[in-house]
């Protein structure tokens, strides 16, 4: 087991839930953080879904293990008092710079020496976070795939400053939390996952926004052709569309117009992914 008992999770969208979730049924005590009250009751809301969710698809959770999962579990709506005795903070906010640096500005105030810092962020490098953390020797990339139950990895990224004693927690960490951590050995923008994934996902989105083909005709062939499970507006749909907009956003001009594409037709018509009940697909709810 890790050094980590206590674990504080900044945000709770859809992958801050499955974080904060994950590691309170493997056995850590857990607090997550909601930047307000109406995000908080989304947040318990999720929470409810994901143990529903453990129930019918992870081995072993119908023997009391979800109930557990939730009396190790709890919410906040202030700041000082989520992180107050943390070992480590694990932030899961909006893929914006200047918010994660704002974020852990507050943090670093806020947090006790002892507490580790990590971000979860898709592809924002560390090293352009770490001097807002006030501790850069103990910040680091903690990042997981969407279905953290399902697709558990977890990628551990550091910079030239982390101390490889913390990084090495972190590594024990996500082996506690049932991960299999992949440490990643070098600072890379979109770590192993995404400097896989993120390519393909926008030149799916540019087949159908350039009117090359249909979003479903693009998944199709993909299934078919290489076998995969699932095709790239599938996983879309997981990940949720406001992440995929938010990464487009801050590219060049060619991908801000992916970007406005994803606003217009999608994101603006309340079609966020599976967590609203509709994206490229419909889901039941």
């Amino acid at each position: 087991m890790s050094q980590i008992k206590k674990v504080a999770v900044v945000g709770t969208g859809v992958l801050g839930s499955q974080i904060a979730f994950q590691s309170a049924y493997s056995g850590f005590e857990v607090t997550a953080y909601a930047v307000t009250a109406a995000s908080a009751e989304q947040a318990s809301k999720r929470f409810a879904e994901l143990a529903e969710t453990y129930l019918s698809e992870v081995p072993g959770a119908a023997d009391g293990k979800t109930e557990a999962a939730a009396a190790r579990l709890r919410l906040s709506t202030d700041l000082a008092d989520a992180v107050a005795d943390a070992d480590l903070v694990i932030e899961a906010i909006p893929e914006v710079l200047s918010i994660k640096q704002e974020t852990y500005g507050k943090l670093a105030r806020l947090a006790p020496a002892k507490t580790i810092f990590a971000t979860n962020s898709s592809t924002l490098l560390p090293s352009a976070i770490k001097d807002s953390t006030g501790r850069p020797d103990r910040f680091l990339a903690l990042h997981f795939a969407n279905q953290i139950w399902k697709f558990n990895t977890a990628e551990i990224m550091g910079t030239v400053d982390t101390d490889p004693a913390v990084f090495d927690t972190l590594v024990q960490f996500a082996k506690d939390i049932g991960m299999v951590p992949i440490p990643v050995r070098k600072e890379k923008a979109g770590y192993v996952l995404n400097s896989l994934l993120v390519p393909l996902l926008n030149a799916a989105a540019d087949l159908a926004a350039g009117g090359y083909a249909d979003p479903h005709d693009v998944d199709k062939v993909w299934r078919v052709a290489t076998g995969a499970p699932m095709g790239p507006f599938q996983i879309y749909d997981i990940i949720g569309l406001n992440t995929p907009y938010n990464i487009l956003s801050q590219g060049g001009e060619h991908e801000r117009k992916l970007a406005a594409w994803l606003k217009e037709n999608y994101i603006d018509q309340g079609k966020l992914g599976m967590s609203t009940g509709e994206g490229f697909y419909r889901y039941k709810k």
